[in-house]
């Protein structure tokens, strides 16, 4: 939830007079408006997020196999046709896993490890990306989080939409008294957005494989490579406004 203020050259008295109704309220020539506006588009943009590790008692071991795991998974990306500058992430880090020992510590192995992030626009590649390098034991698979690459548009359309509602509403509530409504002197906008969640098949594949066990079998895992990844429901931008506006 963001709040976002529209106008604000002042604060009269009425904006005390807010509530959860959605009735209007009346107070010395203004009236105080509440209303909803919505609009809802198709994701654009999937954003991949993948762990790549090894672990080993030697250092430089360890080093060795995370980076040739980053390379395998960044030669998977490039033959989904994922752009470099759509690819974030990537630095090698190094963890100590200590143990205690005589209430001593010492370091037991080191691990390597690194976060990449995808961002891809056409969905069908994703199946196969994920199948490659989940179950061949290159990475992990973190999430997957579907968005619009144009964020800002949406919501202004639903802003617009809610400002619209909360205009009808107020002239509405004047009727036939003879009064019109006049400038807007305050309003503010709490906006949501829902997103869809990960996709069940994906999470299927969200598992953890040891770096030791490469070869272990995976139960029933579905065989993704050349699936058509099923389009993600509707991301959906709300806009609840609140509106003083003078009367004539």
């Amino acid at each position: 939830m963001r709040k976002l203020f529209l106008l604000a050259a002042f604060l009269l008295a009425p904006v005390a007079l807010f509530a959860q109704t959605q009735e209007a309220k009346w107070a010395a020539n203004t009236v105080a408006i509440q209303a909803e506006g919505e609009f809802e588009a198709d994701p654009d943009l999937a954003t991949l997020t993948f762990q790549v590790f090894a672990q080993d008692k030697l250092l430089q071991k360890a080093y060795e196999q995370a980076s040739a795991a980053t390379q395998r998974i960044l030669q998977l990306a490039a033959r989904a046709n994922v752009s470099p500058q759509d690819i974030s992430g990537g630095r090698l880090r190094v963890v100590p896993m200590m143990e205690w020992s005589d209430r001593r510590s010492k370091i037991r192995s080191y691990r390597v490890e690194t976060t990449l992030r995808f961002r891809i626009r056409d969905f069908a590649r994703i199946g196969a990306l994920v199948d490659e390098a989940v179950e061949s034991g290159i990475a992990e698979l973190r999430s997957v989080d579907y968005s619009l690459e144009d964020e800002e548009t949406p919501r202004q359309r639903a802003i617009s939409a809610a400002m619209r509602s909360a205009e009808n509403r107020a002239r509405a509530a004047l009727g036939e008294n003879g009064r019109r409504l006049g400038a807007l002197h305050y309003a503010s906008v709490d906006l949501k957005e829902s997103r869809p969640p990960m996709q069940p098949w994906l999470e299927h594949l969200s598992l953890s494989f040891s770096r030791s066990d490469r070869t272990a079998a995976v139960p029933e895992a579905p065989q993704l490579a050349g699936m058509t990844s099923p389009a993600p429901e509707k991301i959906r931008v709300q806009a609840v406004v609140q509106c003083v506006f003078q009367l004539e």
